[in-house]
């Protein structure tokens, strides 16, 4: 080596360093258990003073007249909680909470955290675990030495503000570590290259179409290697919503690495900082809560009468109008309840009642559907003499939900009083179900005491072996009672808005890109209710959508436009709020300094289409008055009166210049991704009579058993696996008058009548009824064909273009997007 005494003086620093990390608790002080925040004031003494005073608080808000089983309950918590040294992991709870409500934020409090009879007083959840009858245990219990579970969701539009927050109130804060590791594929693809295998080899590879017995050497040892490298550590990246606040610095702990975001980072994942004994904060976001608030805000702006408390959880679940949408499952925009899925299964049970929607929410999950228990959960909740077919024990256990395993909970109470587990052993099995702990020494032991004890109280060993399977089978997928509970107090506020102020609702939906559907079924959905929409205007409009209850017209935001830039839409939005609506196309040039290019497309869209000029002879205009700039040139600076007199006297003297029929909605699809026009509208003669001869949606329950031709415009497609591992797909469509219609297509449908993106279909199959909901299971499909884009035909009449010259596009072939 060209400098040996480098690797000389590299060991010697090597030998001077000495490390000792151990992960027990040895170097904390006074015995603390944790190496979380220890004190919120700087004494646990007045961290429980604070928590009974904000207590007493919380009581009065929540309960006027508070009985004694409350009062009993809210002291036990609190000893526990000193006990197992969470005074202050409540109290920032409640600090966080606190400072988004002091900046109009809104949060759902969810987990097992809504288990807390304390942390409904503290306002961290909505969640009554009184009425609902929620364990603490499982949240918190003596037995239980890892951290606790709290999430907290806020809109996505204010996490980030939130998270800043607690790195500026706190002293030792980090995101948490999280680690991406290696599948077959991406293993595969990294040793071909090293080993320098021709992409085709590596695809082949890869994709696992090969014969092992004619592999060469190499390609044997990528093989090979990649099942040893499966599932190691491929890269450090950031835990969706954890944060550590830690009583000492974290550094003393692990390094951090610092992402885009710009918060340091830990360089362990969740397991080591539990087994380190720090507990997370998981601070999350999403679009529900987004929708609430700014509909709020709508709603103050149209109705400013409107007393609206979004926290009146005993309105919401009282209010027939709330509970006739849930009956009928009319809960498009509705947060958790809107999916094909959950509205199906919510007609089928015909939920009105919040205990009921609390538990449809855990119903619909994996764990219940596949044990073959929401058939039996359907039937005994529709037909009282079908509860009979419950075992006694479990009936006896769980007479809410008529013997079935709904809850993470319910492994609780039949771990509990089948079993005969105190309730903090009964925690540690059902933590143990989760399957990351499940080789835990802990849970062994728990399940071997759920036999041990169940022997012991006289249960015959078939029966103990058979409550197993149930358990084992269900818990892993099974969400916590206070998870649906959480889940099923956001849906209610939002079922509200929408039940009085749908359009409001809807707008706000809009704005916030949808949930589970394209935003265009969103907009859709306010056309139903009424509402007249009307396409993105430079006068009426804004960067999002807006909404007139004059007229009851939602004009859609120059968000949804491609090739329009925000900064460009809120300019546009801006000076007319300080200066006055736009004139004519020159003022708006004039104001704004709009490129040409994005000007195009405004008019394109129909942004300007109170001119009273036809889309053609405003883009003539605007080439006029901007086609001899530079494209980076500001209009507004270069702007000449002398020239746009010019222009005027040429404009006066242009020739009538129309469009073509169907014009604009190829440029709505081409500009939002969708028209605003009916779909069915754009199909072809044939297709259109095709579609015509379809039964619409309405008329299906009369036609049960018999089948049927229908056509739909695709809304959305469910791909699923059969127990032989075939393919199958449930399809969502809207007919020709709006009415939604869902399909089932068995694997061998599915495989020789693909979908083929976005666009309507003829189906015909046989209309069925499962628990008075109605579907059809189609036998053939076929999409039907659209008219060609007018804009590209080349049969369509000469037309004058801005050039001055006349000509014909070049055709181009043009389809509805792809579905998403």
């Amino acid at each position: 080596a060209e400098f040996p005494w480098l690797t000389d003086r590299a060991a010697a620093l090597l030998d001077a360093c000495h490390i000792d990390f151990d992960g027990d608790l040895g170097d904390q002080e006074d015995g603390a258990t944790h190496r979380n925040l220890r004190t919120f004031t700087g004494s646990i003494v007045e961290d429980e003073q604070l928590l009974r005073d904000l207590c007493a608080e919380g009581l009065a808000y929540r309960y006027p007249d508070p009985d004694e089983a409350i009062l009993e309950r809210m002291e036990y918590e609190i000893e526990v909680l000193r006990e197992k040294e969470f005074l202050a992991y409540f109290l920032v709870n409640w600090d966080i909470t606190t400072y988004a409500r002091s900046k109009g934020y809104f949060h759902v409090g969810r987990g097992s955290g809504a288990n807390s009879l304390v942390a409904y007083l503290l306002r961290i959840t909505d969640v009554d675990p009184i009425e609902l009858d929620l364990y603490f245990e499982r949240f918190i219990n003596l037995y239980r030495s890892n951290p606790p579970d709290f999430d907290l969701d806020f809109s996505w539009t204010d996490r980030d503000d939130v998270t800043r927050y607690i790195f500026d109130r706190y002293e030792h804060v980090a995101l948490l570590g999280a680690y991406n590791t290696f599948q077959y594929r991406a293993v595969v693809r990294e040793l071909g290259k090293v080993f320098g295998l021709p992409k085709h080899e590596i695809d082949t590879l890869a994709g696992g179409r090969f014969n092992p017995a004619r592999l060469g050497e190499v390609e044997r040892a990528v093989v090979r290697y990649a099942g040893v490298l499966r599932d190691f550590p491929n890269q450090i990246s950031i835990h969706a919503c954890g944060i550590l606040i830690a009583n000492r610095p974290i550094h003393r702990t692990c390094a951090t690495f610092l992402p885009p975001k710009g918060f340091p980072t830990t360089q362990y994942d969740m397991v080591v900082a539990e087994d380190l004994a720090l507990h997370k904060f998981d601070i999350l976001s999403q679009r529900g809560l987004a929708k609430i608030k700014d509909a709020l805000d709508l709603i103050a702006e149209t109705d400013p009468d409107a007393e609206i408390d979004i926290h009146d959880m005993k309105r919401f679940k009282a209010d027939p109008r709330v509970q006739h949408l849930l009956r009928e499952a009319e809960a498009i925009g509705c947060f958790y309840v809107e999916s094909p899925a959950m509205r199906m299964l919510m007609r089928k049970l015909r939920v009105d009642d919040y205990l009921g929607l609390v538990a449809a929410s855990s119903v619909i999950r994996p764990g219940v559907a596949r044990s073959g228990m929401m058939k039996a959960y359907i039937e005994r909740h529709r037909f009282p003499k079908r509860r009979g077919d419950a075992h006694p024990i479990l009936l006896e256990i769980m007479p809410e939900t008529y013997g079935v395993m709904v809850y993470q909970e319910d492994v609780i109470k039949v771990a509990h009083q089948f079993a005969g587990l105190d309730l903090g052993e009964a925690d540690v099995l059902r933590r143990g179900m989760s399957g990351k702990f499940r080789s835990r020494e802990e849970f062994q032991k728990a399940r071997q005491a759920f036999f041990d004890k169940a022997a012991d109280k006289g249960h015959a060993p078939d029966m103990v072996a058979e409550v197993w399977r149930q358990v084992e089978s269900f818990a892993g997928y099974a969400f916590a009672k206070g998870h649906s509970a959480s889940f099923a107090v956001e849906s209610y506020q939002s079922l509200f808005l929408k039940a009085y102020w749908p359009l409001e609702y809807m707008t706000a939906c809009i704005n916030n890109f949808g949930g589970f559907y394209r935003t265009e079924f969103y907009i859709h959905e306010a056309r139903l209710l009424g509402g007249r929409i009307a396409a993105p205007c430079v006068n009426t409009g804004g960067y999002l959508a807006g909404y007139d209850p004059a007229t009851r017209t939602l004009t859609l935001g120059f968000n949804l436009v491609k090739g329009v830039e925000g900064e460009t839409a809120v300019r546009i939005e801006r000076e007319r709020s300080h200066t006055g609506p736009y004139r004519d196309l020159e003022d708006l040039v004039r104001r704004t300094g709009i490129g040409l290019e994005q000007l195009l497309t405004v008019i394109r869209i129909g942004g300007l289409r109170w001119t009273g000029r036809s889309k053609q002879q405003l883009q003539w205009e605007a080439h006029f008055l901007l086609g001899h700039l530079p494209k980076q040139a500001p209009a507004a600076d270069l702007f000449r009166e002398a020239e746009t007199a010019e222009h005027r006297t040429h404009l006066r003297t242009l020739p009538a210049l129309e469009g073509g029929s169907g014009e604009d909605a190829y440029d709505e699809i081409e500009l939002l991704g969708f028209p605003l026009s009916s779909p069915f509208g754009l199909l072809t003669v044939e297709a259109q009579r095709a579609a015509n001869g379809a039964l619409p949606a309405r008329v299906l329950p009369e036609h049960i058993g018999r089948e049927v031709t229908i056509a739909g415009y695709l809304v959305t497609v469910k791909e699923t696996g059969t127990v032989k591992g075939d393919r199958m797909l449930f399809g969502c469509f809207v007919d020709r008058e709006g009415q939604w219609i869902d399909t089932v297509h068995f694997p061998p449908v599915a495989k020789a009548y693909p979908f083929r993106g976005r666009g309507v279909y003829q189906m015909r199959g046989t209309v069925q009824e499962d628990f008075g909901c109605v579907n059809v299971e189609v036998k053939s499909m076929e999409k039907l064909d659209l008219q060609p884009d007018p804009r590209y035909d080349e049969s369509a009449p000469t037309k004058v273009r801005p050039s001055g010259r006349q000509h014909r596009r070049v055709p181009q072939a043009r389809r509805l997007p792809n579905a998403s």
